[in-house]
């Protein structure tokens, strides 16, 4: 297993999963090609293959996080993200939440519909998650009120519930399911056609792993995910099929690496 740790492969992931024992990654954080909004370089990938392998080296209790989202063809859109989390529920995952990617910024505004600004993230878990790091950062507007502590039943009355009854607001709370990201272009990374942001990453590895845990990207474009994951103090291991991308995402992590070193 340790020629898979904090690597960055050359390759086409269905060949490097081959490779990987059962069970040996704890979180998967990856944006797959969205229908055909983006070239990558000439290179395609089999969702069906990806998943497959991606449920298979999951461990019991790790989680996948899948960005994506769809095309629009002849006025309509394909679907296909809703295809592929029907397909992760087939093979054995749960779709433990399904989150929104707010961005800050529009591609080709449509005059026909509402201009589209997010894109899916669906936590996919294998099992029960293990690990849930929430973020808590929103800020109520209700600071210091105390809770009454009831929740409305199916029926439409309302139930007291003893364990939260009284508890005082705090001045923050566990983040929404919707994150509002700004994707801050900065060096060589750009080369890539479709990067997330940095903090999108961050924020995912946070929250579904522990320092130590093996974090994966099978398409690791320009290598955001694993420059997070190193940065996070987690191991890391990401492939990507063109060569260009390959030594952008290990240029991206030898320079945090640099970085790091010079604060130690």
């Amino acid at each position: 297993m340790d020629r898979f740790v904090n690597k960055i492969i050359h390759g086409d992931c269905l060949d490097v999963m081959r490779e990987m024992p059962d069970g040996c990654v704890d979180l998967t954080v990856t944006s797959p090609p969205y229908d055909n909004l983006r070239t990558y370089n000439g290179f395609s990938f089999n969702f069906k293959g990806v998943a497959d392998g991606l449920y298979r080296i999951t461990k019991q209790g790790g989680v996948v996080v899948w960005v994506v989202s769809d095309a629009t063809v002849k006025g309509s859109e394909t679907g296909t993200s809703f295809r592929q989390a029907l397909y992760f529920l087939e093979i054995g995952f749960n779709l433990h939440d399904t989150m929104i990617y707010l961005k800050n910024q529009l591609a080709f505004p449509d005059s026909v519909r509402y201009y589209n600004a997010f894109e899916y993230m669906f936590v996919l878990s294998k099992g029960s998650p293990k690990i849930f790091n929430p973020i808590m950062d929103r800020k109520n507007i209700s600071v210091g009120r105390a809770v009454n502590g009831c929740e409305r039943k199916r029926d439409g009355t309302l139930k007291n519930i003893k364990s939260c009854a009284g508890n005082i607001t705090k001045e923050y709370g566990t983040r929404w399911n919707y994150w509002l990201l700004y994707n801050q272009k900065r060096g060589i990374e750009t080369k890539h056609p479709a990067i997330f942001p940095e903090k999108l990453a961050r924020d995912h590895i946070i929250s579904w792993s522990n320092p130590g845990d093996l974090v994966f990207d099978p398409m690791c474009g320009s290598g955001t995910t694993l420059k997070m994951a190193y940065l996070a103090g987690r191991d890391y291991l990401g492939c990507d099929t063109s060569s260009e991308y390959v030594d952008i995402a290990r240029r991206r992590v030898e320079e945090a690496s640099q970085q790091v070193r010079m604060f130690v």
